[in-house]
């Protein structure tokens, strides 16, 4: 089975994730733009019961551009967001890309919140793109 595991920027909060990510997911919003410092963030989701972490977390709450609220985990040593829990999809767990520092992992699948992205960020093709939110998996 496959494990990926992310990090921190000084290692005390890491992240095991268990066999393939449900999705790979880029976001344009503006608030994942104040959360990553970029232009974009990229968030892997994997299946609660796929992931482990180890060690502490600071915990900050916010309501998402969605209407939902994400819980969102920090190291508290380093201050790195390295994971959080959005309650629109209370079955995931959303874990930063770069976390993995994988140059191998799997490419997003999908971009959402478009309407609020850079017009200069250009994605590839097999990227599905959509203006808001994609609709629920069923």
């Amino acid at each position: 089975m496959t494990r990926h595991l992310a990090r921190c920027h000084c290692g005390a909060l890491e992240v095991a994730c268990e066999g393939e990510p449900r999705k790979v997911s880029l976001c344009h919003c503006e608030q994942c733009q104040r959360r990553t410092g970029s232009a974009f963030s990229v968030a892997v989701f994997y299946a609660r019961e796929q992931v482990a972490v180890r060690g502490a977390t600071s915990s900050f709450m916010r309501p998402s551009a969605s209407g939902f609220e994400v819980d969102f985990r920090f190291c508290p040593a380093c201050g790195s967001n390295l994971l959080w829990y959005p309650a629109r999809m209370p079955a995931l767990v959303g874990v930063a890309f770069g976390g993995f520092a994988d140059r191998d992992f799997p490419m997003p699948d999908q971009a959402v919140w478009a309407e609020e992205g850079h017009d200069w960020v250009g994605l590839p093709d097999q990227v599905t793109s959509f203006a808001r939110n994609p609709p629920p998996r069923r």
